[in-house]
């Protein structure tokens, strides 16, 4: 068999006319009313602009008000429906949803290993995505799976999960907690580090959902613990009688952005906005609640992306959608260097915003840091001079001392900081500028509310080495429709045309570094005017979807 493998992330490498279609394998439940199960998965397949092929493990008989009668498909015909796809359609993601007997989820484990095998060993695993929602029971009452399916879930289903979607009844289930139906929002993060743990044969990835919970101030908040990020990701609860299917799109959307090499975090922040979207769009069929409706253009929507918490804390900032871009806040031509000399050559050669950007040494001493108070006391008396904007790299207490105007943070200096220094610094008042460099860390950035959020890198940049790939001006632009907050770009700007291609893309602030050279004077000139040509320039198309900018992992190197 050959494999049908993830192409590398990477913008570019996938196709955001969506053209190209990767297969999904949802192994499912029909719903005979439509609304969740298999007819769910479609729905949000569609939306991704994948391949679903629906497997039936199990048949129900139900209508918008109750589940009348479940009758797992036999082993042998599930088996059949397998094999026929592996010979024709081999997947690049398996979502599974109600599977109803032991004897169905032996058989799916069996399929993830031997697809995996055939895929190719370890790699395997990332080639083949295999995202678990746990459908234990109906929100109407109805009891899909006893003991023995659970433990079965254990056994065999959690340690070959590349991610799990449970509710937060699920988990409880998942980890045999007798605890009540709905565990606080406290309880969560426990869960899921127990769920991830698993004695080492837990899952990869954990997001267990909220939105059946109303205890976050109006918000649903989707708890999230992978190798990349952990936090809740949050919108503001819709107020909805029609949500039934909510759990099975949210677990297929997952699978969709998966299958569409995003790394699970990314493809957590992709569900949660497809979901968001499906339930907008939900209508009314039958006496009950109706069916959620995911669809393109879900991606499109800035209402639909959510924030990120920092910590197991759920606060966010009220973020108006859709306020982005240079009638924000233009930043122009942002200058970033690491000498006073080269601020004042940026500065003379008309950059009106800078960031100066000194990095601590290794094992930094108190002249190093005399040094630095002294380059940044310096930049401030420029700027003030010049009457440029001043943004501090890193160093945030001493640029509130001096009285920066700014300071620029990347997400783990950020999260180093603490529940009491993020405090502390938003109380500062200062502006502040953070780093973004995919999905879930744009979703981190926009809990805090910046005075911009920096996009990058844009292009390949030898600055310093990233794990990121480049985004590319088609990310860029999705970045500045949808933040919420304006956008610089970063990375890889190193003439006039890569200018104008940033500001046409929409940016608030287009970063240079290399492209400053040793001659500002000379070389910022045609940068200004490319700036300005971009600004009245055709914008960029807005991609139905942005690319993945993380390559997979296999297990888990551990992050904040």
């Amino acid at each position: 068999m050959e494999p049908n493998s993830p192409q590398p992330g990477g913008a570019g490498c996938v196709p955001n006319d969506l053209q190209e279609k990767p297969i999904v394998w949802s192994i499912a439940g029909t719903d005979s009313g439509g609304g969740a199960g298999l007819a769910a998965d479609q729905r949000a397949a569609d939306a991704f602009g994948v391949h679903l092929c629906p497997v039936v493990a199990a048949v129900t008989a139900q209508n918008s008000v109750g589940v009348a009668r479940i009758e797992p498909v036999a082993v042998d015909l599930l088996d059949a429906q397998l094999a026929a796809l592996a010979r024709d359609l081999p997947p690049r993601a398996i979502k599974t949803g109600l599977l109803g007997s032991v004897a169905a989820v032996e058989t799916v484990a069996r399929w993830v290993d031997r697809l995996r095998a055939e895929a190719g060993g370890a790699d395997g695993e990332r080639a083949v995505a295999l995202v678990v929602d746990p459908v234990f029971g109906a929100s109407t009452g109805a009891h899909f799976a006893d003991a023995a399916v659970r433990q079965a879930y254990r056994d065999l289903l959690l340690p070959r999960a590349t991610l799990i979607t449970p509710n937060r009844a699920e988990a409880a289930a998942l980890l045999d907690l007798g605890a009540p139906a709905s565990p606080s929002a406290e309880e969560v993060p426990a869960m899921a580090r127990a769920l991830r743990s698993g004695d080492g044969r837990g899952p990869e990835a954990v997001c267990i959902t909220g939105g059946d919970s109303p205890d976050a101030d109006g918000m649903a908040i989707d708890w999230v613990d992978t190798g990349h990020a952990r936090g809740w990701l949050a919108l503001p609860r819709i107020a909805t009688a029609h949500r039934h299917g909510t759990g099975c799109t949210f677990g297929s959307a997952a699978a969709a952005a998966l299958a569409r090499g995003f790394v699970a975090a990314d493809a957590l922040v992709l569900a949660k906005m497809a979901t968001a979207a499906a339930l907008r769009h939900g209508y009314a069929a039958g006496a009950g609640a109706g069916p959620v409706h995911a669809r393109p253009g879900f991606a499109r929507d800035p209402q639909n992306l959510p924030q990120m918490s920092f910590g197991e804390a759920p606060r966010f900032a009220s973020i108006a959608a859709g306020v982005s871009g240079v009638s924000a806040d233009d930043f122009g031509l942002y200058g970033i260097v690491s000498t006073v000399e080269q601020l004042q050559g940026a500065l003379a050669a008309g950059i009106r915003t800078v960031q100066l950007r000194i990095k601590a040494p290794p094992h930094a001493d108190g002249r190093w840091e005399d040094d630095l108070r002294r380059a940044a006391a310096a930049a401030v008396a420029a700027c003030r001079a010049a009457g440029a904007t001043l943004f501090l790299n890193d160093h945030w207490r001493l640029a509130i001392a001096l009285g920066a105007d700014g300071v620029h943070l990347g997400q783990e200096d950020l999260a180093a900081l603490g529940e009491s220094g993020r405090a502390e610094l938003a109380r500062s008042g200062i502006a502040l500028g953070v780093s973004s460099h995919s999905l879930w860390e744009l979703a981190r950035a926009r809990g805090l509310a910046p005075r911009y959020i920096a996009c990058g890198p844009v292009w390949p940049t030898t600055t310093k080495e990233m794990p990121w790939h480049p985004q590319g001006p088609e990310n860029l632009a999705w970045w500045c429709a949808m933040a919420g907050r304006p956008v610089t770009a970063i990375g890889g700007i190193l003439d006039p045309e890569d200018v104008f291609e940033a500001a046409r893309c929409g940016a608030a602030g287009v970063c240079v570094v290399r492209a400053l050279g040793t001659d500002p004077a000379a070389l910022v000139p045609p940068l200004q005017i490319a700036l300005v040509r971009g600004r009245h320039a055709v914008p960029a198309v807005v991609p139905e979807l942005p690319s993945p900018s993380l390559r997979p992992v296999l297990r888990r190197p551990e992050s904040a």
